[in-house]
């Protein structure tokens, strides 16, 4: 082969990582038939799980379908699986595909709303304290009825838009004109030190924004992609799900949101920062110019969004359907009767979900082998030979360490499948078995705000847009989510020992 070939797909292989990243999945791919037949199944199919664990700490190198994908795929072609298992998980977690299919997609049609909302947020409220409050309770909110991602994502479009705004002005342009906000070499020098004021407040807003996803996101079926998963497994309805996680879940919110209010009090991690007068001044004009602007049919639209949001709240406290179908549901009322009626516009709202939902199905390959060599029955075993009362803190502290590192939604899909076979063989009863459910719920959705990898909307986040713009980097990440890590995993540790 010509070495300007293997040049090619040396390049063309896992596109922009590393080039030790490419040689590392290039190993595992290698290795594995060897491990294969040299130590067995057993010890193979947890170096795999370990190898698919890092390629989902890597996600900020390479997305992890691509390799995550691959070794699910040879997975299959070395009989550690077979396209029929990977297929039954795959059915029997439609409900959940059909979650991230249908509602992130129909909540995408709400975002003028839900952008209205924060916007006038962030320029009434004049109090850094209770701005940032507002956000993580409205984050909080949102997220228990719509979906963490969908919220995260709506956060981000005010961050730019706002950062745009002011770094227009602050490069001598006008509202309207065109404009680079990727690059500080046009802003004026009197304005830099403004601008660096108002990146850190848009930082510590969009990191209290984004932990009130997982604040509201622990709370309900549809918060969590693992959330429906769990319930649809122990067959919790909306309001029966959301009353049995709430002894936890709610005083967890509460030192959340004491919390937040600490950090803006005393300015600490990386909080605290005020928005200049001048910025304020900037973002109040464009807001008013903005709001003159807004045409009779663009505020009929807004309305249509609000009603069809009650509709959303009521369907999912009644459980009319499935929540899959009452997001297509969405869909077709907000596109409907808000004029969307081109295929390519209706596109876009599924192309936050998609990538997603491919990466999910991924999970339950990697799910299915665990299943089928039977990787995580001595684990399991071993926790419930504990003590009754022992066993959900253990589950809580095992999910929350593995959802920290990896990702909550492959931990959840593991351990209540396990849990499940476990009920299902006679190990345990009915009523253990719901409080294992609770403390995996919780567990995964809980400690893993710790770092990006363990939270999906965190790791959105920070590959979004706004994340080189106000200098959000992964270790920034980690350091102001610390203090909530703490005292939410502290709390949360605390009422399962105390309720379950």
């Amino acid at each position: 082969m010509k070495q300007s070939t293997v040049t090619a797909l040396t390049r063309n292989f896992l596109g922009n990582s590393p080039v030790w990243y490419k040689q590392l999945i290039v190993l595992f791919l290698f290795i594995n038939p060897i491990l294969l037949h040299t130590l067995g199944p057993t010890i193979t199919g947890w170096i795999l799980i370990f190898e698919f664990i890092l390629t989902l700490a890597m996600a900020l190198k390479c997305y992890p379908l691509q390799p995550g994908g691959l070794l699910a795929i040879e997975a299959i072609i070395i009989g550690m699986t077979s396209p029929d298992a990977v297929y039954k998980e795959v059915s029997a977690n439609l409900e959940v595909i059909l979650l991230l299919m249908f509602m992130v997609a129909g909540i995408f049609f709400m975002k003028d709303l839900l952008l209205w909302l924060f916007s006038k947020m962030l320029v009434k409220v004049r109090s850094k304290t209770t701005l940032s409050m507002l956000f993580s309770i409205f984050a909080a909110v949102l997220s228990a009825f719509l979906d963490a991602l969908t919220v995260t994502a709506v956060l981000i479009t005010v961050g730019v838009g706002f950062f745009s705004v002011y770094h227009r002005v602050a490069s001598g342009k006008h509202f309207t004109d065109s404009h680079d906000h990727s690059t500080d070499h046009a802003v004026q020098e009197e304005r830099r030190q403004d601008l660096e004021n108002f990146r850190a407040f848009l930082r510590s807003l969009m990191m209290h924004g984004a932990v009130g996803t997982a604040l509201g996101g622990v709370c309900t079926l549809v918060g969590e992609p693992q959330n429906l998963l769990i319930a649809q497994r122990t067959g919790w309805d909306f309001m029966e799900f959301f009353m049995r996680m709430a002894p936890i879940t709610m005083p967890v919110l509460i030192v959340g949101l004491i919390t937040c209010f600490i950090l803006e009090k005393t300015r600490r991690f990386g909080y605290g920062a005020r928005l200049p007068a001048t910025v304020r001044a900037i973002l109040v004009d464009y807001a008013k110019e903005q709001s003159a602007k807004k045409a009779h049919r663009e505020r009929v639209a807004l309305w249509i969004q609000a009603l069809v949001g009650i509709f959303l709240i009521l369907a999912l406290a009644l459980h009319v359907a499935q929540v899959g179908l009452i997001g297509l549901t969405i869909i077709i009322l907000l596109t409907a009767f808000n004029g969307i009626t081109e295929e390519h516009q209706i596109g876009k709202a599924f192309e936050e979900a998609l990538p997603f939902t491919s990466l999910l199905v991924v999970f339950f390959a990697i799910v299915s082998v665990i299943h089928e060599q039977h990787l995580f029955q001595p684990i399991i075993d071993f926790a419930l030979s504990l003590d009754l009362g022992q066993q959900p803190a253990m589950f809580f502290v095992a999910n929350g360490l593995l959802s920290a590192i990896s990702d909550n939604v492959f931990v959840a899909t593991v351990y209540i499948n396990e849990i499940v076979e476990a009920y299902n063989s006679g190990a345990i009863s009915r009523e253990h078995f719901d409080a294992l459910a609770i403390a995996i719920n919780t567990g995964t959705n809980i400690p893993s705000v710790a770092t990006p990898n363990g939270q999906a909307a965190f790791l959105f986040l920070l590959t979004s847009a706004i994340a080189p713009l106000i200098r959000l980097s992964y270790g920034q990440m980690v350091w102001m989510a610390l203090p909530y890590t703490i005292l939410m995993s502290i709390t949360g540790l605390t009422m399962v020992i105390l309720t379950l």
